[in-house]
């Protein structure tokens, strides 16, 4: 595939406009119906996610489980190998920073969020068996790794693999149309292309608004604890103008100026808060159970990944595990695309490796030391309190969680920072991603462009909280997610063909046989360039086989028999030639040269369509050995060359003959 070449652009105007408008009004269809028809809204979009969990809670399941298996294999294959850029690339940035930078756009404010209240709920009223015992608290922990492990990373991957490996290596444009170059070609620049990044848009859009609301309904939560600022939709609009303004300012500043440097600042703070609650906590019983519940999650991986609880219907698969299926899905436009933006370099087995198990180890750290302390303060310590106050309202319990440890001020103050600077992020992420692709894949728009986006996200989450319409926007994004895991399967099977087509190209470079031209001499390279671009027709290549392969084989076997050897040369009815050399009890070495007919390449065929194929085939002289052929053509080449090309074989064959005496 050949990198697009499109028009420049003014360096203060770079967009794409039939995305960057369509986008722009629909976004204000959507907020107008949650704006001023919130219950119409809610009833439809509740309607179109009811639908979507009852009919397609199957097609979910199969689809999550063959990423988390095409990402692996990829892993593990020769595709592994390839670089998300060219050969000689190097990576952006450093580990740490590059984890930072995936942790933080990945699942910073959820993990914030539902670190505690997962856990929490799961053992109250565990999809099966009785709550509130030890094996419901057991099970808990074990959905809660399940909802937050390998698949989620794996949906991302899956986005951010295609995106990274077409732009950087292939040269086409950073947005989700690149991916399907493979299955429609240049139409990705048509509407097809236009319509799918539209929807990759939107779902950014109305992702990161989602949860911006979560983030800073807990900011409020927070403020409310320390310092009685009141809860309500007139201070969540301040603090969104604040949080926005502060997210602004980063983005203006840059990936590596602001993003990544907030990045780093979010791992510190959360780092030093994870520290903190296994220091607090019940240290001994933290570590055991992160043992222990890893090995719950590994042991347990493929039987809950299928589980739909056909045996016994319940309506918690559709409220969760389908639920975190659909989100992780709409949002991976938006983190895929902030992933593949910041992993150029890395090899594909690196990418998978990081992206899949350097996040999973922080979350499985966190979701263990965060809920695993809870559950001991309630099955242990007695604190129903802290069950009750999740069952009323899961945004305090991050705050009603460190109040039961000490210096809670202090550790509360320093997670409210933490989902503020988890905000910002999102946000930076956000207005990036949704930047490029309403510029059709610039990877640094014009400032008031990102600066643009940025408000955007910060008005939609403002309103829908304003309107009540929430709830009914998270619906639609979950809902949304169902058409794009169609477009995310035909991202793998798009991978697929161009990465076999490339692994092919380079074996068939790196494994290329040409003629030994040292044993006979320089050839002039007019004549080697006319014997590359000639294709020989059947009878060509048959007088080829008879007046230069068969006296050669002839002449190695008449020196073979002088050896002792027995040796023979005989024709196929096809034409073609072969060589046999015994060796008794071992291996007989077998050489032949065979025509193969193929059809006339592409570019060769616009003056003989209206023949018919049998009179435009060409064919090769391939050689071909006991094992099969092997797919290089001789055709043209001396006798003296054609000898030492027999003799490279009979040598190998040799060779393995005393490996395996």
């Amino acid at each position: 595939m050949n990198e697009k070449t499109t028009p420049a652009k003014a360096s203060w105007y770079k967009i794409n406009p039939p995305v960057f408008f369509t986008s722009a009004i629909l976004a204000l269809v959507f907020v107008a119906l949650g704006a001023f028809v919130p219950e119409w809204s809610d009833a439809f979009f509740g309607d179109v996610q009811g639908w979507v969990v009852e009919s397609a809670g199957w097609f979910y399941v199969l689809a999550v489980a063959g990423f988390l298996v095409f990402v692996v294999g990829l892993a593990f294959s020769n595709f592994g190998k390839l670089k998300l850029g060219p050969d000689h690339s190097t990576p952006d940035y450093s580990y740490l920073s590059w984890f930072a930078m995936l942790f933080s756009a990945g699942m910073g404010i959820g993990l914030m969020f539902f670190g505690v209240a997962e856990p929490i709920m799961h053992y109250a009223t565990p999809p099966v068996g009785d709550p509130e015992t030890v094996a419901a608290a057991r099970q808990a922990m074990r959905v809660t790794f399940f909802h937050w492990g390998v698949h989620a990373w794996a949906i991302y991957a899956v986005v951010a693999l295609s995106l990274a490996y077409f732009a950087f290596r292939h040269g086409l444009p950073l947005t989700i149309r690149s991916s399907l170059y493979p299955l429609i070609g240049e139409r990705i620049y048509g509407p097809i292309g236009h319509a799918v990044d539209v929807f990759a848009v939107l779902g950014t859009l109305f992702g990161v608004a989602t949860s911006l609301g979560f983030g800073v309904i807990q900011v409020n939560a927070g403020l409310n604890y320390m310092f009685d600022v009141p809860v309500g939709v007139g201070t969540q609009m301040i603090l969104i103008a604040v949080i926005t303004g502060i997210a602004t300012v980063s983005v203006g500043l840059g990936l590596d100026a602001g993003i990544r440097r907030i990045s780093e600042l979010n791992m510190i703070l959360a780092v030093a808060l994870l520290a903190f609650v296994l220091i607090a906590g019940p240290t001994v019983y933290l570590l055991q159970t992160l043992v222990q519940n890893t090995g719950m999650y590994v042991s347990n991986l493929f039987s809950m990944t299928f589980n739909l609880y056909a045996y016994e219907p319940t309506g918690w698969i559709g409220g969760w595990t389908l639920f975190y299926w659909g989100w992780w899905i709409a949002w991976s436009p938006f983190v895929g695309m902030f992933i593949a933006r910041v992993s150029r370099g890395r090899t594909i087995r690196e990418f998978v490796t990081g992206v899949l198990l350097v996040p999973l180890g922080f979350t499985f750290m966190w979701m263990t030391f965060f809920g695993n302390t809870a559950l001991h303060m309630v099955m242990i310590d007695g604190a129903v309190g802290l069950m009750e106050a999740v069952a009323e309202d899961s945004s305090v319990a991050l705050f009603q969680f460190f109040e039961l440890l000490p210096l809670s001020s202090i550790t509360s103050l320093v997670a409210t920072v933490l989902v503020i600077t988890f905000f910002v992020t999102s946000s930076d992420s956000g207005s990036l991603v949704v930047d490029m692709l309403t510029s059709g894949g610039e990877e640094e728009g014009p400032l008031w462009q990102r600066i643009f986006w940025a408000l955007v996200e910060g008005a939609i989450a403002a309103v829908l909280l304003y309107a009540g319409g929430l709830d009914a926007l998270q619906a639609a994004t979950i809902a949304s997610a169902l058409p794009f895991t169609v477009v995310m399967l035909l991202m793998c099977w798009g991978m697929i063909r161009a990465m076999r087509l490339e692994v092919t190209k380079q074996l068939s470079m790196r494994e290329a046989r040409l003629a030994p031209l040292g044993a006979t001499g320089p050839v002039d390279w007019k004549t080697r360039l006319r014997a590359m671009a000639h294709h020989p027709r059947r009878q060509e290549v048959l007088q080829f086989l008879q007046q230069e392969v068969r006296p050669a084989l002839e002449d190695v076997a008449a020196e073979l028999k002088k050896q002792g050897l027995e040796a023979r040369v005989q024709d196929g009815e096809d034409g073609r030639v072969w060589i046999e050399v015994g060796h008794g009890e071992e291996m007989d070495f077998f050489y032949s040269v065979r025509p193969r007919p193929y059809d006339p390449p592409s570019f060769a065929m616009s003056d003989l369509r209206r023949k018919r194929t049998e009179e435009i085939r060409y064919f090769r002289a391939e050689v071909h050995l006991s094992e099969g052929g092997q797919d290089y053509d001789i055709m043209g080449w001396h006798k003296d060359e054609l000898i030492h090309d027999v003799l490279d074989q009979y040598q190998r064959h040799m060779h393995f003959l005393h490996i395996v005496r």
